[in-house]
């Protein structure tokens, strides 16, 4: 791997996105969908009571609602939702996302602070830049393999 020190930022707070979807697991996926759309983003965060309980992913709205032929019309977010989240502290270096996120093969990850509160969310497509390694083809491959 190549080593990049130029401009590291110093945490993920550096580079996370600030602006987070989320719905309430009782949320219509038409609503879910609609809210990815007007954010042009590829996941919102499910929330309940303050706390997350679930992540929805365009991925998870093909395979997990329209692949198993769920009722479009009244399917929710707790539904389809992946309810294992992973996340990360808003003062983690940036190297160490990167490297956590390859090793958990996620492209996401929410970002907490001290308090535990959302304040972000940090994806793959981010932390490459920043991060002291760049990961080359061969790795973002078997990130992104569907399993045989």
């Amino acid at each position: 791997m190549k080593t990049k020190n130029k401009g590291v930022p110093k945490t993920i707070r550096d580079i996370m996105s600030k602006n987070v979807g989320i719905v309430v697991p009782s949320a219509l996926l038409s609503k879910v969908a609609q809210k990815m759309q007007k954010g042009n983003c590829g996941c919102v965060l499910v929330i309940n009571d303050g706390r997350i309980v679930g992540i929805i992913t365009e991925r998870d709205l093909a395979l997990r609602c329209i692949a198993n032929e769920h009722d479009l019309t009244g399917a929710t977010a707790a539904q389809v939702m992946s309810s294992e989240i992973l996340y990360c502290s808003d003062t983690d270096a940036a190297d160490a996302v990167t490297k956590n996120m390859d090793e958990n093969k996620v492209r996401r990850l929410a970002v907490l602070d001290a308090d535990k509160k959302l304040v972000g969310m940090v994806t793959r497509g981010d932390s490459p830049p920043h991060a002291k390694h760049e990961i080359d083809g061969e790795i973002i491959g078997k990130i992104c393999r569907v399993p045989a």
